[in-house]
């Protein structure tokens, strides 16, 4: 009887390993295409020109900052962001700081009722915040409107190195 139990013991403890290797394959993945995906769309955005604000604009009937890169405006523009989606998978957003709150102004993150999640604001008590405040970069897990995704966020910096946005890349956790 005791060696019954041991074997099951032992098959127990080693589904428990194969499992946990293969949710560390999954997250591992889902690191390396958020970081394939932000290297993408800062190389578009970057293509288009230097960061800068300039004006303001309405998005989701709310008057925000204007987002440029270069001469091309990111308020409402969906090109660079789709692109890298149809590219790489996962979601991007382009984030503009209006006062204290980020507010995304290009979004291909869906809210419930199927509309781009444009003119709603990046969650001011989440993992986010700080480390962009601290002029670093965020990478892990975040909830994106209830939902959870594996994420990169950094901060876009104006020619003065003042933080004018943010860039966003993630994937529905898995």
């Amino acid at each position: 009887m005791k060696r019954k139990q041991f074997l099951a013991g032992m098959f127990a403890v080693g589904c428990a390993i194969a499992f946990c290797s293969i949710v560390q394959s999954v997250a591992t993945a889902q690191s390396d295409k958020v970081m394939t995906s932000m290297s993408a769309l800062k190389a578009k955005a970057a293509k288009l020109g230097a960061p800068k604000i300039e004006g303001k604009d309405m998005v989701a009937g709310k008057e925000v900052p204007a987002l440029y890169f270069g001469a091309t405006k990111m308020n409402n523009n969906f090109a660079v962001v789709d692109e890298v989606v149809k590219e790489n998978g996962g979601t991007a957003t382009f984030f503009v700081k209006d006062g204290e709150n980020f507010i995304r102004i290009a979004t291909n993150v869906k809210k419930d009722d199927g509309s781009r999640a444009i003119g709603t604001m990046l969650d001011p008590n989440g993992p986010v915040i700080g480390k962009i405040k601290d002029r670093m970069a965020y990478y892990g897990e975040a909830n994106i409107l209830g939902k959870p995704y594996v994420t990169g966020y950094e901060p876009i910096k104006g020619a003065d190195n003042e933080i004018l946005g943010i860039y966003y890349v993630g994937y529905m956790k898995q």
